[in-house]
């Protein structure tokens, strides 16, 4: 398809990382209480289920001991991830951009331990990544690709990173193409949401381009061509994980996107 270019909608901001932030930031209290729920729900065992199937392959193909591999989250929001996999005897890193979502990462990683092996969360812009080449095992990350300006720098941080055999882990929908979903009742996930914030994140999803894409398969040829090996797509992950309308329902599917280095 040649080389990949991403060119911004003329009305997409220069401050939107800041709107994003904000929004989150508005978000962030309501977020921890949802995700201190999540972390004692059946989901919790199915996204456990999921990521250490991919993490065992890893393991298997490099040959490393059970639990030893360093793991990365990007965009870690209030540290599920962090807790879940902590728990697991992992080594776990979370970033995010927003203050108050690394905050509140922290507490619940706190209320959550001990854990064998370090597990924290620090401030950091997903697309500028502070580590070291080849630093870890494996990336993940959920629900942030659509929020970020410049996703194709982001991939390619994200696979700098990555050490040679390690895997990216990327959970995301379109989550723009079904904008009007923030609104109904079908959206459960949203309902506590004030409509202020409804409408600031419906504006968000339009100001990026990444609204705009073929995703995933977007995705699938921008990771190939930023030097990822293997790219595998599974559309149907999310029945899956969501398979009660509960409290974490959302009616747009999420994906699976799992990429080797």
């Amino acid at each position: 398809m040649g080389e990949l270019k991403y060119i911004p909608f003329e009305e997409e901001p220069e401050n939107i990382k800041s709107r994003v932030a904000d929004y989150w930031t508005e978000r962030a209290d309501s977020f921890f209480v949802q995700r201190q729920h999540e972390l004692n729900s059946a989901k919790a065992d199915r996204w456990l289920g999921e990521i250490n199937a991919q993490i065992a392959k890893v393991e298997a193909e490099n040959g490393a001991k059970p639990k030893s591999l360093r793991i990365l989250d990007i965009g870690c929001g209030s540290g599920f991830f962090e807790v879940l996999l902590g728990r697991e005897g992992y080594e776990v890193t979370g970033i995010d951009l927003t203050e108050e979502m690394v905050v509140n990462s922290g507490r619940l990683i706190e209320q959550n331990g001990p854990y064998t092996n370090p597990v924290n969360a620090i401030q950091m812009d997903a697309e500028k990544l502070d580590f070291l080449d080849e630093s870890f095992d494996v990336v993940i990350s959920r629900n942030l690709t659509w929020t970020l300006p410049h996703p194709i720098e982001a991939y390619g941080e994200w696979n700098r990173v990555l050490k040679k055999g390690g895997i990216l882990l990327n959970f995301d929908a379109e989550y723009a193409k079904g904008a009007h979903n923030l609104y109904t009742d079908d959206n459960i996930a949203h309902k506590d949401i004030s409509d202020k914030l409804k409408d600031e994140c419906h504006e968000i999803y339009h100001m990026l381009t990444i609204s705009n894409l073929d995703r995933p398969e977007w995705d699938r040829q921008v990771l190939l061509q930023t030097g990822f090996s293997r790219v595998d797509i599974d559309v149907n992950f999310c029945d899956r994980i969501f398979v009660e309308r509960d409290e974490f329902y959302i009616p747009d599917r999420m994906f699976m996107i799992v990429a080797v280095k």
